[in-house]
């Protein structure tokens, strides 16, 4: 079966929450086939390299597989399918794993429902928080990541050429950068991404602050809602979005031949 919804949210949120994440990941290299959106960016983002199955189509699964195979081979990237609980055709997660392909990286959906309760932090003596154009930000988070450049660079495309609009901001103490992260907004929506803190600066709670930051400056710029998307094994991260409210809303997981070469 498909991932389960949790049924605490409103459904029409989390259908909202659902298209805000495919289009804040849209890379400029996609096409369809028969409902299914192919994504095949060379970036780092496997949301943005993989099939987003929308719609049942009217093929067989096997059929609509090895039509897709080659469009990813093509591109060099192996063939992934993210598996939501709004994957197409029902029944979508069995029938892949039926075929032989393995699920890896389990993901959590975590969603906000009122973001007018954050507050901004008080940052403290040497650390401040400034906004960063988005090419560059693409080279920052890239560079804390250890990214290689043709990812830093598919990342910075993407975001220049998103159809949703995107804010990033930095983190610094004392001049040196600490921790990044961005927003894309779709009306009253924002979605936290590439909230990223430098290896050496962990667990001294500059993530944390980052992130009420950002959400504290969504809200006056007219956000009600949020949502984030982590890995569901990543238990501090998990436990920061926790104390400023986020909850688990739904998960999502990814399909290959080969997990290890995804």
């Amino acid at each position: 079966m498909n991932p389960v919804i949790a049924r605490s949210f409103d459904p029409y949120l989390l259908s909202r929450v659902e298209d805000a994440g495919l289009n804040a990941s849209a890379p400029p290299q996609q096409r369809w086939v028969d409902g299914w959106l192919l994504r095949f960016s060379p970036g780092k983002a496997k949301r943005a390299r993989c099939v987003n199955a929308v719609a049942p189509g009217r093929m067989p699964v096997a059929h609509k597989l090895a039509l897709c195979e080659p469009v990813f081979a093509q591109a060099g990237l192996p063939l992934i399918v993210r598996i939501t609980p709004f994957s197409e055709p029902a029944g979508l997660d069995s029938t892949l794993d039926a075929l032989g392909l393995e699920r890896f990286d389990d993901t959590r959906v975590m969603v906000l429902e009122d973001v007018s309760n954050i507050v901004a932090p008080s940052l403290g003596k040497g650390l401040s928080i400034q906004p960063v154009g988005l090419e560059a930000f693409a080279q920052r988070v890239g560079a804390l990541r250890g990214s290689p450049l043709s990812q830093r660079l598919a990342h910075g495309q993407r975001l220049a050429q998103s159809p949703v609009p995107f804010q990033a901001y930095e983190m610094k103490l004392d001049g040196e950068v600490v921790a990044c992260g961005q927003y894309a907004r779709e009306a009253d929506l924002i979605g936290l991404y590439d909230i990223y803190t430098a290896e050496w600066a962990r667990g001294r709670g500059y993530a944390n602050r980052l992130c009420a930051h950002v959400l504290a400056e969504a809200h006056r710029n007219g956000a009600r809602h949020a949502y984030l998307q982590v890995d569901g094994d990543n238990h501090p991260a998990r436990a920061i979005y926790h104390r400023l409210g986020f909850a688990d809303a739904y998960a999502y997981h990814y399909r290959a031949r080969d997990p290890a070469a995804a």
